[in-house]
């Protein structure tokens, strides 16, 4: 396998690579500190990292990567409890973290290093490059060897270690790199956690595969945004609760808005953008924000292509090497109009996915992952969607938890969420199923409501929804919050709404 950060190994020395507030590396100096985290490692196969956002974390990423090891990203935001059976399961033989990061008492057990940064390229007192040590990097581990072992949620049990190889993260970050034109001149602006695949796999990586750089904001404000794509960055990445407050600020930000018209590519992830924050962004900046679909067990299998018309709610084509079909209860390939190629036009189906962005498998969880996959070896993602006729997908939901069977009819509660957001009374909204006597399952919103002294009631928002869905998709109830559970990155926790 070529290497998986060429740049890194030996690119362009003075070309800027990574920047966390003011604090910078050149690709030398990048490449300098690398070897010396990489010094430290000796023969380890896993390493863990207190993934802040912070250079630190790049950097221990990075020299961990190049020296051939698994790294296993940490939560700081994790509870004890978490952090014991994630370091327990993946049994790191070493702990990577900035010098002043204060650790939980759980990790006690596990050896820990500090990783020094130094600007100038001096790593922390370890051997630079061609400094009479061992040759940096070694070979190029295979393609199938572990890159990295990030730890599910755990919504429905204990959190489980999803392996990705090093060949997904080659695969995904090219064809992103095709889809969008990504390039060396790119400088990509965020400020994602760190622990996952959005903010550290396309966020950091992203970059230093294709020669470019990345500058993170450390925490995510529209100030440094506006501060970063004013001053020569080219694409933004963010989850949705960054693009609603983006879409929040812009009527009364005009250096913000003036800001994101200079950018070359605005890209939402990690959960559905909501069509009403779509359309305000466009309408304020002239820019499409554009959307992709992934997951941690596949990286990324599609995108939206820039450039093209928009069409708020969708995730775009599957990715050059991804395969995608659609498939009914059975397991069934669903029919469109155009044959048995997953085309379905209005049918629900869950989505299916091949292709070499896929993991090899749970660590420790064989059972798992012989239930991950059908017998000719398509991961069953738990997402549904639609697809329409020229075979863009629009995914309605979670399998488990967004999918409503009501009165005979499958319902995406994705459409519905979209739908009570376009009503101005409406902050955020959610839809569950609940058990119902006669329907089966009735629709349930829960709504946050702009004005909570005065709500819009439940039947102007059940005819609100029937004037833009069918009839049967409007809200049977409603119920209305101060704030929706979220997650780290702004996905909406269905699971843990009041029962």
């Amino acid at each position: 396998m070529s290497p998986l950060l060429p740049a890194v190994a030996g690119g362009a020395p003075d070309r800027p690579a990574l920047r966390f507030g003011t604090r910078s590396l050149t690709y030398a100096a990048l490449r300098a500190n690398a070897a010396g985290v990489g010094a430290r490692l000796a023969v380890a196969e896993r390493v863990a990292v207190w993934a802040t956002p912070t250079l630190e974390t790049a950097v221990a990423v990075v020299g961990a990567l190049l020296a051939g090891a698994a790294v296993v990203p940490l939560n700081p935001k994790s509870g004890a409890g978490e952090l014991e059976h994630i370091v327990s399961d993946s049994a790191p033989t070493l702990l990577l973290a900035a010098p002043d990061d204060r650790l939980p008492e759980v990790l006690g057990g596990v050896p820990r290093a500090d990783v020094e940064v130094a600007v100038d390229g001096a790593a922390g007192g370890a051997a630079a490059p061609d400094a009479g040590g061992p040759p940096f990097p070694p070979p190029e581990p295979d393609g199938e060897s572990t890159a990295f072992i990030v730890y599910t949620s755990g919504t429905t049990g204990r959190p489980k270690g999803v392996l990705i190889p090093r060949r997904a993260v080659a695969a995904t970050l090219d064809a992103l790199a095709e889809v969008w034109q990504w390039t060396a001149d790119d400088v990509l602006v965020h400020g994602l956690p760190l622990f996952h695949v959005h903010g550290l796999i396309l966020g950091v990586l992203g970059p230093l595969r294709h020669g470019g750089s990345v500058r993170h904001l450390g925490r995510f404000s529209t100030a440094g945004v506006a501060r970063e794509l004013a001053d020569g960055a080219t694409m933004l990445f963010g989850v949705p609760t960054m693009y609603h407050r983006i879409a929040e600020a812009l009527p009364d930000d005009p250096e913000l808005a003036a800001a994101l018209r200079r950018a070359r590519l605005l890209v939402s992830g990690s959960a559905a953008l909501p069509v009403h924050d779509h359309e305000r962004i466009t309408a304020a900046t002239g820019r499409a924000v554009v959307e992709r679909y992934g997951m941690t067990e596949t990286l990324m299998n599609t995108s939206v292509v820039p450039g093209g018309k928009p069409r708020p709610g969708t995730v775009g084509l599957p990715l050059p090497g991804v395969e995608l079909r659609l498939v009914d209860d059975e397991g069934k390939p669903l029919q469109g109009a155009d044959g048995p190629d997953g085309t379905a036009g209005d049918e629900v189906g869950e989505i299916q996915v091949r292709g070499t962005n896929l993991f090899t498998g749970y660590l420790n969880r064989a059972d798992a992952t012989a239930d991950a996959f059908t017998e000719d070896g398509w991961f069953r993602t738990g997402d549904m969607a639609v697809r329409e006729p020229d075979g863009w997908v629009r995914i309605v939901g979670r399998k488990a938890t967004d999918l409503i069977k009501s009165g005979g009819f499958k319902i995406g509660a994705g459409e519905i969420e979209n739908a009570l957001l376009e009503h101005p009374g409406v902050r955020e909204a959610a839809v569950t199923g609940e058990p119902d006597d006669d329907l089966g399952e009735r629709v349930v919103a829960w709504v946050v409501p702009e004005d909570p002294a005065a709500p819009p009631s439940g039947d102007d928002l059940a005819d609100h929804v029937s004037a833009r869905l069918a009839p049967h998709k409007r809200p049977r109830e409603v119920r209305y919050l101060d704030a929706l559970p979220r997650n780290d990155m702004g996905k909406i926790m269905k699971r843990a709404l009041p029962s």
